[in-house]
């Protein structure tokens, strides 16, 4: 009984001292002063700016066109007949200078049927000689003249004006000006048997060969100018105000060397409405030029007034930049004149504006940054590396 009762003071007292330790360990901790935190300092960026001076910017617009020749015709028949040999042979790629016979179609019958006109005319004017010189006899030399003068292997001549109108209605009741305006007539369409080029240019097309049969309206061939051709090109219409008829423009083709200077002849005045483009013409000349090359060119556009360019990506939505100010970012608006692939050219920034030439992922209007000691100067739109002090 007494073992018993030993044992359960003892227990006792052992958790009194466990719990009076804990208590003495939870006193002491809280007498102990705890250690001074530590702020972090927050760290302000380096940045590099750009200082503004705005200028006259001469700008470029880019173009890619097919070229095609200037002077370029189908060549059709107005006259039946068979096609004659020529000096020049009517084959594709054949030359022809300016004037030199292009087509020569056999002429001999419609030849004689013209003579056979003529001859009946100065039978007509023969037998009208006696009565003109007793009911005209005031007119009957001249009809004499131009009668001693007539030849029906030469160019009808006009008939004498009439001296009145009683002379005119006697020569007319002799059927003589149907006559001879029909003698005309035939003789511009003998002209029309021959063919000469109206420019100096080469076959690109021919339908037909020495011998064959030519009917009325048969498309000959097709006669090309290669002394000048026109590069046809499209540019967006909000481009359009910056270009006009005259400007120059460098052409270069990636398949062959060389380059080509042109101008532009024409602007065309209808608008695609599916790409909003407007179709423009440029007018170049080279020995090397072929129609159907792809050309890549230059225009040089119209100078720009009061403003810089700037690389694009410093643009914030398409219409504001950061500047540098006070060493805090500011969002400055900005008008975008115009925009490139790597470039934009805007207005609205003062001459010695700082503006923020280092990429911030996380900028925001009111930052607070720290300025290096260089800066890139952007003047007249050429990006030349300078030393200053913005400060």
């Amino acid at each position: 009984m007494k073992t018993t009762t030993a044992r359960r003071i003892g227990v006792v007292v052992g958790l009194a001292i466990l719990v009076g330790a804990f208590a003495l360990f939870q006193l002491f901790s809280q007498m102990k002063e705890e250690p001074p935190r530590r702020e972090i300092p927050k760290s302000t960026p380096t940045v590099e700016t750009m200082s503004i001076v705005n200028g006259t910017i001469p700008t470029a617009l880019s173009i890619q066109g097919e070229l095609v020749a200037y002077n370029k015709i189908d060549i059709f028949s107005e006259v039946a007949g068979t096609l004659e040999s020529s000096e020049r042979p009517f084959k594709v790629g054949s030359y022809f200078p300016k004037g030199s016979v292009l087509v020569e179609i056999n002429d001999r019958e419609a030849r004689l049927s013209l003579l056979s006109q003529k001859a009946t005319l100065l039978n007509a004017i023969t037998q009208l000689m006696p009565d003109l010189k007793i009911d005209y006899p005031e007119s009957y030399n001249q009809w004499h003249t131009y009668l001693e003068s007539y030849d029906v292997e030469e160019e009808l001549d006009s008939f004498p004006e009439p001296l009145n109108d009683q002379e005119k209605y006697f020569i007319a009741s002799r059927n003589l000006y149907t006559q001879y305006y029909t003698i005309k007539s035939a003789e511009e369409r003998l002209d029309k048997y021959t063919m000469y080029a109206p420019f100096s240019g080469v076959l690109t097309q021919a339908s037909i060969n020495t011998g064959t049969l030519v009917r009325v309206g048969q498309q000959l061939g097709t006669l090309m100018n290669t002394g000048s051709y026109e590069l046809q090109a499209t540019v967006p219409l909000s481009d359009l105000t910056y270009i006009k008829v005259g400007n120059q423009v460098q052409l270069t083709s990636d398949d062959i060397k060389g380059s080509w200077t042109g101008r532009i002849r024409r602007i065309s005045d209808q608008i695609d409405p599916t790409s909003q483009t407007v179709q423009i013409f440029v007018s170049v000349s080279g020995r090397d030029l072929r129609e159907g090359m792809y050309l890549t060119g230059e225009v040089n556009a119209t100078d720009i007034e009061d403003a810089v360019r700037i690389p694009r990506n410093k643009l914030i939505n398409q219409n504001a930049v950061y500047t540098v100010q006070d060493s805090t970012l500011k969002l400055h608006p900005v008008e975008v004149v115009k925009i490139t692939r790597e470039a934009a050219v805007v207005r609205g920034l003062s001459n010695g504006t700082n503006l923020l030439d280092t990429q911030l992922p996380n900028a925001f209007d009111g930052m607070k940054v720290k300025v290096s000691g260089q800066t890139r100067q952007e003047a007249g739109g050429n990006l030349n590396q300078t030393v200053g002090n913005l400060e």
